[in-house]
């Protein structure tokens, strides 16, 4: 049964059910309560702390209302505030409650309706938010909890450690253009271990020259470090005699590159690591093989959707995945006017992200997926461009990935291309 629809959520508010909003704040929460026709039980909102006292304060005021006027169900709702709303949510759910969320765009948007003021307060929001809820324009969060809990904080840690890698790259290749542009003449990849030994020794391309081809030989014959020579010795010896960097503050030139590289290497050992415990996680997640199985898909595909989706089981179809990852088709049409469709963008961006990267992937390197996504942009009825294309891959990637963890199916490529080709045997 579909839970999630608009209909679904009016219909579980009955006249048993106690409607709370929340106004969530760093420091300092205020409710208010309602029943399911808008009648407010209290005269001034609870104010309570973001501590475990203040949470045992509003659990019994919830708890005395609904005794009080007989609700046997209890709905409380808040605006998704930034990290505020984690621990009250995860209190209300570790209690037997189910916390909803309201659109923040529809808050602002709706609390004008009472008093037509765009005035913003502690005792104005709650209400607001209750009255969403109450029209049943709310969504359920999901609180991960157990292996999936692990697996989207190590999937937030490696995201943030890539990111960092990232910048601290970006940082190198500025300083190399500043100081050293014709290294990269040399070394295309900053990871190569032979030029990171000599940069560490001889940052600057004054300090290359002055050690010279022999110096910079001995630096690799001393690492025992294979496939570096006098050649590309000598290669890097004349891109440092005739290099148009900046000579100026090199004291502070040398301190800089020294301590970018040394970053570089924690954080990349850290992303590894971080990789390692990704993969021992996934082991405890049915059918994870069989997507590794598939080529093309490695293991930031699948940590990064598993992380963002948590339990597969929770969904009823493929299409509340779609719309999770933002993917969801948004049509302009009005009248006579037909605009081009869209994607909503509405959803989790990493998943988006996640689905994309591996879109472009399978297109690559999956004989079946390139073949999908050559037929979406060659087909006679409503080609797609090449962006509209990977697009429709990546929706077809969620499909894939639901029907192989839901029922534990093997991949079957032939029968991914049935898709394309049922049209072709009916048109024959």
């Amino acid at each position: 049964m579909n839970y999630n629809t608009q209909n679904a959520k009016i219909a579980s508010i009955t006249e048993k059910t106690l409607i709370v909003g929340i106004d969530v704040g760093s420091e300092t929460h205020y409710a208010r309560a309602f029943d399911w026709r808008n009648y407010e039980y209290t005269k001034k909102p609870l104010e309570f702390s973001n501590t475990e006292a203040g949470f045992q304060t509003f659990k019994a005021w919830m708890n005395e209302l609904a005794e009080k006027y007989g609700k046997t169900a209890v709905i409380p709702g808040m605006e998704p505030t930034g990290h505020y709303w984690f621990a009250l949510g995860k209190f209300l759910q570790d209690n037997g409650m189910k916390p909803v969320h309201v659109n923040p765009h529809h808050v602002k948007k709706s609390k004008e309706l009472d008093d037509n003021n765009p005035n913003k307060n502690d005792r104005k929001d709650p209400k607001t938010i209750a009255a969403l809820v109450n029209e049943g324009r709310f969504s359920y969060p999901y609180i991960p909890t157990g292996i999936y809990a692990e697996i989207r904080s190590l999937s937030n840690l490696r995201f943030q450690t890539q990111e960092e890698l990232t910048r601290i790259k970006n940082r190198i290749a500025r300083w190399f253009s500043i100081y050293f542009p014709e290294y990269k003449d040399v070394y295309g990849d900053l990871k190569a271990v032979s030029g990171r030994m000599v940069l560490k020794a001889a940052p600057l391309p004054e300090d290359i020259r002055k050690l010279g081809a022999e110096g910079v030989n001995q630096i690799w014959r001393d690492a025992k470090l294979r496939g570096a020579g006098m050649k590309r010795a000598k290669t890097l010896v004349s891109a440092a005699e005739h290099s148009v960097g900046s000579k100026e503050a090199p004291e502070a030139a040398r301190i800089e590159l020294r301590n970018l590289l040394n970053d570089m290497e924690v954080y990349a050992a850290r992303l590894e690591e971080l990789l390692h415990g990704i993969g021992e996680k996934l082991k405890g997640i049915p059918y994870v093989d069989k997507l590794m199985g598939i080529k093309g898909i490695g293991l930031a595909t699948v940590s990064g959707f598993i992380a963002e989706v948590g339990d597969i089981g929770r969904f009823d179809n493929p299409k509340q995945l779609q719309k999770l990852a933002g993917y969801a088709i948004v049509s302009n049409d009005s009248g006579k006017h037909n605009g081009e469709s869209r994607i909503s963008y509405r959803g989790r961006k990493r998943l988006r992200y996640v689905l994309y990267e591996a879109a472009i992937s399978l297109i690559g390197k999956n004989r079946e997926f390139k073949e999908i996504h050559e037929y979406y942009r060659a087909r006679e009825k409503n080609p797609l461009k090449k962006m509209q294309s990977v697009i429709a891959v990546a929706c077809k990637i969620i499909r894939v990935f639901y029907t192989i963890l839901t029922k534990g199916v093997d991949y079957d490529g032939n029968r991914l291309l049935g898709d394309i080709r049922r049209p072709q045997v009916q048109a024959a």
